[in-house]
């Protein structure tokens, strides 16, 4: 079985980091992992998980999604620039109230969601073409099929890659290349923590009291209950990104938090789209309490799930 080359970007941590460790120490030796990160000077936390197969099944190297040079000098330093697995995983958080999120920081996110992910197939994708194989895999987010409240432009994002990967694989099945969208729900990071932290400090002067005391008052509040209730490790969303990986017949579209499925159902079931948006709406603001309580059976769900995988695990 030949060893295939796995291009990933955003190792630093999180997802990033546990994927390309748990690739990387595959038993049967399949991956050779090209793990990828903006700053160099944070690659510790990876070298220290990889152990010893760093530099043997697995090496850092620094990529900037967000700099075409720097996407084509990482490529260009692959041998045959053969990358038989894209995994886009580098990406930026923001909540908040929109009229609270300067213009700049918009673009911002969107240069690395989005365009960073178009950069990154523009000069893969044709070699993959040519070899006629290849699988470019994308981390994505429900929040890419369901918008989420005071997730706006981070959800468009999502629903921009979701688009993009949905029109491109129409193509790219003719020449033989598999494209998958990997979508977790609340995963429990750092990048989470910190982009929670920084939001309980941002400036909200323009922001009227009404949307502030929503914003505060219930969202900032329940969001660690939703994080408590259905938020997964990025060790549990790497495991299922490399089943993706490793499939034969690899799906387009991965949900890896199955708690998730009937809310996201829920907007196909109704082509208006009424039918989520009252759902939800009448859930947060005038049945909050069914609301927590939902929250506190999904969480008692999760925590057998994660016992029983425990159970079947164990010799």
């Amino acid at each position: 079985m030949s060893c295939k080359n796995v291009l990933l970007t955003g190792c630093s941590s999180g997802i990033g980091l546990a994927l390309a460790v748990r690739l990387a120490k595959d038993e049967l030796k399949r991956f050779r992992v090209i793990a990828t990160m903006r700053n160099l000077e944070k690659r510790q936390a990876l070298e220290k998980q990889a152990g010893p197969v760093l530099d043997e099944t697995l090496e850092i190297r620094q990529m900037d999604v967000t700099s075409e040079e720097s996407i084509r000098r990482c490529v260009e330093a692959i041998p045959q620039r053969r990358v038989d697995v894209l995994v886009n995983n580098a990406g930026l958080g923001m909540i908040g109230p929109v009229e609270s999120q300067s213009i700049a920081a918009m673009q911002s996110l969107f240069d690395t969601n989005f365009f960073g992910l178009v950069r990154l197939v523009r000069e893969v994708f044709p070699d993959m073409k040519r070899r006629r194989q290849g699988h470019i895999v994308v981390m994505s987010s429900v929040l890419g099929l369901q918008g989420l409240l005071f997730n706006d432009v981070y959800s468009a994002s999502k629903f921009a890659v979701e688009g993009f990967c949905e029109s491109l694989a129409l193509q790219a099945l003719k020449f033989g290349v598999n494209i998958s969208l990997i979508e977790p729900g609340p995963v429990v990071t750092e990048f989470e923590r910190k982009l929670y932290d920084e939001a309980a400090s941002m400036d909200l002067s323009a922001v009227d009291r009404e949307t502030l005391d929503m914003f505060q008052g219930f969202y900032m509040a329940y969001s660690k209950d939703v994080f408590s209730a259905l938020g997964q490790s990025p060790e549990e969303v790497a495991e299922h990104t490399a089943k993706v990986i490793m499939a034969e017949q690899p799906p387009f579209r991965y949900q890896t938090n199955s708690l998730y499925t009937p809310m996201t159902t829920l907007k196909h079931a109704n082509p208006s789209g009424n039918l989520p948006l009252n759902t939800f709406h009448q859930m947060i603001f005038q049945h909050d309490r069914l609301f927590k309580a939902s929250l506190s059976l999904l969480k008692m769900l999760q925590w057998r799930k994660r016992r029983d995988q425990a159970y079947n695990k164990s010799p």
